[in-house]
């Protein structure tokens, strides 16, 4: 059961993933700009971490696995948002990884979900299905990259399930959840760094200022939004923190409209209402 302390602190974790991602979504290369948020989230890590505990030696093996898992999804997002809108491939990702954390959970844990948080599953599965549905007027090239859209989404889903098991069963066992966060943030951050300059070189780091200085809002935000994800999964039930972590879904939604100037026509309305419903009744299953 989630106490008050950790429902509250873990919308605020919702709301700040949901900045960090539109910041991800803005324009230029998604991929270097995932990048560098990263890379300044591990700097802001290696700030914290001379005031932490590290992590217990048990728990190592699943930070090490953690934070390969991360570098792989700050890959899969950027792709999925090249591809298409963010207020279709935020829903798709954050909305089917609840489903998968439940069951991982159950597997790896023995935390069962109860009658009512199945009923809150069923109905997300449904609001996540009509999202990956939804067609867009337009040429086929556009129906395509519909297309690759869902499917990248869908990828990124699985890596947020994959994550959020693995991050809960290490903090367990770390016997200082922060400490487990700050030095997978701080791995992350540098492991993707890496690959993006071997790949496309170290002129790809040279932005212009206002894209720097969002990375750098951007960056905060995610190491905030994870510390706290972290922190709430080694005290509560895994699919009862992913679920409400995507409470995110309503805001991003009205990022992408008001903001990013994304259409949310009535069948994407009526996607995320099925989604947050389903995010609801869950929560309130406890």
């Amino acid at each position: 059961m989630l106490s008050n302390d950790v429902f509250f602190i873990v919308l605020l974790s919702a709301a700040l993933n949901a900045g960090w991602n539109s910041a991800i979504k803005v324009g230029g290369d998604r991929i270097t700009a995932m990048a560098i948020t990263t890379l300044m989230g591990s700097g802001l890590s290696l700030l914290v971490l001379p005031w932490v505990d590290l992590p217990a030696a048990a728990s190592w093996p699943l930070l090490g696995l953690s934070i390969v898992v991360h570098t792989a999804y700050h890959f899969a997002l950027p792709v999925a948002y090249n591809h298409g809108d963010m207020g279709q491939v935020y829903p798709i990702a954050r909305g089917s990884a609840p489903l998968l954390v439940m069951a991982g959970a159950a597997v790896f844990a023995g935390e069962w979900p109860s009658a009512g948080a199945l009923w809150g599953v069923s109905c997300l599965c449904a609001g996540v299905l009509s999202l990956a549905l939804i067609r867009s007027g337009g040429a086929s090239p556009t129906q395509r990259s519909q297309r690759k859209a869902v499917g990248y989404a869908l990828l990124t889903g699985v890596l947020i399930a994959a994550y959020t098991v693995v991050d809960a069963l290490g903090a367990r066992q770390a016997q200082s959840a922060i400490g487990f966060a700050v030095v997978l943030t701080l791995g992350d951050g540098i492991a993707t760094a890496l690959i993006v300059l071997c790949w496309k070189g170290p002129r790809t780091f040279c932005v212009n200022r206002p894209m720097l200085w969002r990375c750098a809002a951007a960056g905060s935000m995610q190491m905030g939004a994870y510390w706290i994800a972290v922190w709430a999964l080694a005290r509560a039930p895994m699919g009862a923190v992913s679920a409400l972590r995507e409470t995110s879904v309503l805001l991003v939604a009205l990022i992408s409209t008001s903001l990013l100037k994304e259409r949310m026509g009535p069948a994407r309305m009526v996607s995320a209402m099925l989604v947050c419903g389903g995010l609801l009744l869950v929560r309130l299953s406890g």
